[in-house]
């Protein structure tokens, strides 16, 4: 069969022949591949700096996709075996996919849809009328999320980025303020804590860490012993600005943060299925009407060599279709 195969660590996938998976256990299900998104996740295992890097090679890179059981049925699934290709072996815990929603786009929105409702849904615990902060939103995943925020009913939606184009893209998806991040940490505070006075935010859902998030957290501090402590859920779910910030103790003592992170290492198997069997189905349906959107740039199979590199527009996902 045809994929793309990794032949050395740290080098760009080859379009090439390889034997086709075979299905070795039961539970195990063989997909005809249509689409399958390229992600940083991807990349990184590719690179072999990343702890999943691949040991046997050659092997066919991807994680994800979406395709055809043998049945007939569309499903999305994560690969036993790599995914852009066409054919992989996936488990039993795949998604079914409408049939009126496109094959690249039903590829490109599990990740971020991964990255945006858990940390929302799951972490968070988002409720109806609350206000939500996204640090950060000029993404894939951050523009998912402003979407996925005003689909469960978030009042306020403010975002920050460093693209002023794609902010005001994002008032279309949901977004009632915008925020440019400035240089300045000091002035990122300020603006922060003059948002969080006449909007109190509740839960702010990050993607940069580092000197933004620094920032953007010492807004909270409590500046005295009569301040009155607000409920605020932090979560992390990317570290694009830096891997490191400062916590004091004084941030903690002096209002009710809550801070955690999502990821696989976060989340637990019970949620994992709630993700596949619930959240997901759910975003895939409003994507299928016209509700949730997300930008991809296809290219086929064969051109995987040219464009596993490409630059991006920003909040643009690559997929590959067989």
């Amino acid at each position: 069969m045809k994929g793309a195969i990794l032949y050395e660590l740290g080098q760009v996938p080859k379009f090439g022949e390889i034997a086709e998976p075979v299905v070795q256990q039961e539970g195990q299900h063989l997909l005809r591949v249509t689409a399958a998104a390229v992600k940083n996740l991807d990349k990184a295992r590719v690179s072999g700096k990343h702890y999943a890097s691949y040991v046997d090679l050659p092997a066919v890179v991807g994680n994800d996709g979406v395709g055809y059981l043998e049945d007939g049925t569309k499903v999305y699934g994560q690969g036993i075996t790599g995914m852009i290709a066409e054919k992989a072996i996936i488990s039993g815990n795949y998604t079914p996919v409408p049939k009126n929603l496109d094959d690249a786009k039903a590829a490109a929105l599990p990740n971020a849809i991964l990255g945006s409702a858990m940390p929302l849904i799951i972490r968070a615990r988002l409720q109806e009328g609350q206000n939500v902060l996204f640090n950060g939103a000029t993404g894939v995943t951050g523009q998912v999320g402003v979407q996925i925020a005003k689909h469960y009913g978030a009042k306020e939606i403010i975002v920050t980025g460093r693209n002023q184009a794609v902010l005001e893209q994002l008032k279309g998806y949901g977004a009632t303020q915008t925020l440019v991040l400035p240089e300045n940490e000091e002035e990122l505070t300020a603006q922060i804590q003059a948002i969080h006075q006449q909007t109190p935010i509740d839960v702010v859902i990050d993607y940069l860490w580092g000197k933004p998030f620094q920032a953007i957290l010492n807004a909270f501090k409590g500046n005295d012993i009569h301040h009155l402590a607000s409920t605020v859920k932090i979560v992390t779910a990317g570290d694009m600005a830096g891997k490191e910030i400062q916590l004091t103790s004084a941030i903690l003592r002096s209002t009710d943060i809550q801070l955690m992170g999502s990821g696989f290492g976060s989340l637990t198997k019970e949620e994992l299925i709630v993700f596949n069997k619930v959240i997901l189905p759910e975003m895939f349906l409003l994507a299928a009407q016209g509700k949730l959107h997300i930008q991809t740039e296809v290219h086929p199979l064969e051109a995987i060599e040219q464009v596993w590199n490409k630059p991006m527009d920003p909040g643009t996902r690559l997929v590959i279709t067989l």
